[in-house]
């Protein structure tokens, strides 16, 4: 399922309430650091002629979205970074948080703006300046092994380490929302579960390193890329997030 478009919605988010969704890749194919298996927007896929939105593209469709809801009197509680792929690999990432920011407080002052992020361009001065402006700066962890994590979000670059993913969560000082996405099955002959004891005890290891403001945990809504994943039933979550809450940090579950 790809996005069609810069702006997209509003929708409603099991996690994040009405939102309005912001796509800075290709309408017409994902491009992302991760191959997440379980990825609604599919593997990434390269096409020719396809073309990333500029700055000012972003801009003029934000606020002509943004005039005409508030025209209308409709709800809006999020601005969302999401879309077809990772939304911090634009060049000009920073500067469209600036312009977002910046219609945010002059059509929907009360209204928050989230970025969805895997933390890999976190390595970049203005990515992280810029997910440090934003209300909900939202960043994965789906699990701190790391041959999980090779076999689950399935990382382009090979230099990519979980440890190195870590420290650099570690770096925001708690200004940030971890998610992770439980789920179990199998993908190319492995078996994949990041419920299992051990996942979770380095999971909440982690957490404590990272200290996040909040964590979000869910399962499987959609159809995924890979055949062979189930859901982690809600029962389950429900037990992981009783864990997280026992380290002391606040924890939301979508089923």
């Amino acid at each position: 399922m790809l996005f069609n478009s810069i702006i997209f919605g509003p929708i409603k988010s099991r996690r994040l309430g009405i939102s309005l969704g912001v796509n800075l890749l290709p309408i017409d194919a994902k491009v992302c650091s991760f191959e997440c298996i379980y990825c609604e927007c599919g593997f990434n896929v390269v096409k020719k002629g396809m073309r990333i939105p500029t700055r000012e593209e972003v801009y003029s469709e934000m606020e002509k979205t943004l005039a005409e809801m508030q025209q209308k009197g409709e709800k809006l509680d999020v601005i969302t970074f999401a879309g077809n792929g990772e939304p911090t690999l634009h060049k000009d990432f920073e500067a469209i948080i600036d312009d977002t920011i910046a219609l945010r407080n002059k059509y929907y002052p009360e209204t928050k703006i989230s970025v969805l992020s895997n933390a890999t361009e976190v390595i970049k001065d203005s990515v992280f300046r810029a997910l440090n402006k934003v209300d909900n700066n939202i960043l994965k962890l789906d699990s701190a092994i790391q041959t999980t994590v090779d076999s689950l979000d399935q990382p382009n670059s090979p230099h990519f380490t979980v440890e190195k993913l870590i420290e650099n969560l570690k770096r925001f000082n708690g200004n940030l929302i971890v998610q992770t996405l439980f789920v179990r099955g199998e993908h190319n002959g492995k078996q994949i579960d990041n419920t299992a004891p051990k996942e979770i005890e380095a999971w909440l290891k982690a957490l404590q390193e990272i200290k996040p403001k909040q964590v979000m945990i869910y399962s499987l809504a959609r159809p995924t890329p890979a055949e062979h994943l189930y859901k982690v039933s809600l029962e389950e979550l429900n037990a992981i997030a009783e864990k997280v809450k026992d380290i002391g940090l606040e924890v939301s579950v979508s089923g």
